[in-house]
């Protein structure tokens, strides 16, 4: 095998930075605001579709989950409990040139169902449909 790809060597790299970030960060108010930037700027320098599914996913979840917080997370948005535990995640397209966004959920997420439930899920669009199944997943994942 030839090791990682490119895309995934910069994803490592970004997700250094990040931890650095927190690391070196002094207050958590500005941790917290620092972090919430970082999200938001990842998202507006994503490509037009994956912008738009990220936009619309990142409104979502601030408003189903106001408990939640913004931060990125190997460089893509995502969203962490008052432990700075990443609960949900948007890994976009063109980060790894896949066909479509994967929303994804952590083992943090209150999903459980059975002995086997999804935990990630393919967007391509965000209709009218899909905001409401984003929205009712995100309800359950925050309990």
């Amino acid at each position: 095998m030839g090791g990682f790809s490119k895309a995934e060597r910069e994803a490592m790299k970004e997700r250094a930075a990040e931890l650095q970030a927190e690391a070196s960060s002094g207050k958590k108010g500005s941790k917290k605001a620092k972090e919430e930037k970082a999200c938001l700027d990842a998202i507006a320098e994503m490509k037009d579709g994956d912008r738009e599914i990220a936009e619309r996913v990142h409104a979502i979840v601030t408003k189903e989950a106001p408990q939640l917080a913004p931060k990125t997370c190997y460089g893509m948005p995502a969203n962490a409990d008052d432990k700075g535990k990443v609960v949900v995640f948007l890994q976009v397209s063109a980060k790894f040139e896949t066909r479509y966004c994967t929303l994804g959920f952590n083992d943090v997420a209150q999903l459980d169902d059975g002995d086997m439930w999804p935990s990630a899920y393919a967007v391509t669009k965000v209709s009218a449909a899909v905001e409401k199944e984003i929205a009712r997943l995100v309800k359950r994942a925050v309990g």
